[in-house]
């Protein structure tokens, strides 16, 4: 009698795919999943991240991992996971978000307040996303951004919020760091401390990349002026592209200036110290490869910066 044994079958787990384009390069895993179940309970991406359900480029991760271009995500499939998926993407990008505040990546061209009647304004779709999502607050705006400025802002979700992480701000400041795209090409780095509206004000820079005419610029305010980084790129000859105020040029095409807040830190009342990186939108990669930048060079370049790998 011959020997035998049995095989059971392999069990096939059934996975959803999703493939991370420029809108999620240099996303925090757990705002990407966040962005695909939208609807889902604050604590599901985190569940699913630490259950090995959700994984990137086949390896365990944490809620912290920070995704690149092309990278692949998998889902375990559930009944629950695929009815929190929605095919849209929500109307605010949010980076981060807690029971006390959200951080949002702010499109150029978009004030923070209302400026004129009926104006469309970040607070206001903020908080009418809120309503419509099911989680009705008001926002009230810890940091704020130009209009044409694009990228991470804070809102807090109660004026309590607000006066915590206010303090914060004024007492230590946030860990912030811009994108630039100027005119010209300056020194390789540079502090620039021309006084600004009588007051004491320090910004500083280092190239990225150079291309035809214009630099990308790592750049960091030390103080917390007006307009601080946009005059005082103009102060020292290299405006912002784009910025017609401070001598940067009109370009039509582009819905602020190039200008985009890309990584904030600051420290959580009980996790600790959050770094977040916004995604840069399409309209400023698209001026940067006509300013002759490569987009897998600038990608890699950015990936590094918000890893904190160059300055």
């Amino acid at each position: 009698m011959t020997g035998w044994w049995y095989s059971p079958p392999e069990i096939i787990i059934p996975m959803l795919t999703f493939t991370i384009t420029h809108q999620d390069h240099c996303r925090r895993l757990e705002s990407y999943l966040r962005t695909l179940m939208p609807t889902s309970p604050f604590g599901y991406a985190r569940k699913l991240i630490k259950n090995g359900a959700a994984r990137c480029n086949g390896t365990v991760v944490t809620p912290d991992t920070l995704l690149a271009n092309l990278d692949t995500v998998t889902l375990k499939e559930s009944g629950a996971t695929t009815g929190y998926i929605t095919a849209t993407r929500p109307v605010v990008d949010i980076l981060y978000e807690d029971g006390l505040i959200l951080i949002a990546n702010k499109p150029a061209g978009l004030p923070m307040h209302r400026t004129a009647e009926c104006e469309e304004n970040l607070v206001d779709v903020g908080q009418s996303y809120m309503v419509q999502r099911g989680t009705p607050c008001k926002l009230y705006p810890v940091n704020r951004l130009d209009r044409g400025t694009s990228g991470a802002v804070i809102l807090a979700k109660s004026s309590s919020s607000a006066g915590i992480y206010g303090r914060q701000v004024k007492d230590t400041g946030l860990d912030k760091l811009y994108l630039a795209l100027v005119w010209g090409t300056p020194e390789d780095h540079g502090t620039i401390t021309e006084p600004l509206d009588e007051k004491e004000s320090e910004t500083r820079y280092r190239i990225l990349l150079t291309g035809e005419n214009s630099s990308l610029l790592a750049v960091t305010p030390i103080s917390g002026r007006m307009h601080q980084i946009r005059r005082h790129l103009a102060a020292i000859g290299h405006p912002v592209i784009g910025d017609k105020r401070y001598s940067g040029g009109d370009m039509p095409e582009l819905s602020g200036f190039a200008l985009h807040s890309f990584r904030t830190s600051l420290a959580l009342s009980e996790a600790g110290t959050l770094t977040v990186s916004a995604p840069v939108s399409e309209e400023l990669l698209t001026l940067c490869e006509q300013r002759g930048f490569g987009r897998d060079t600038l990608l890699e370049t950015i990936y590094r910066l918000a890893q904190r790998e160059v300055l």
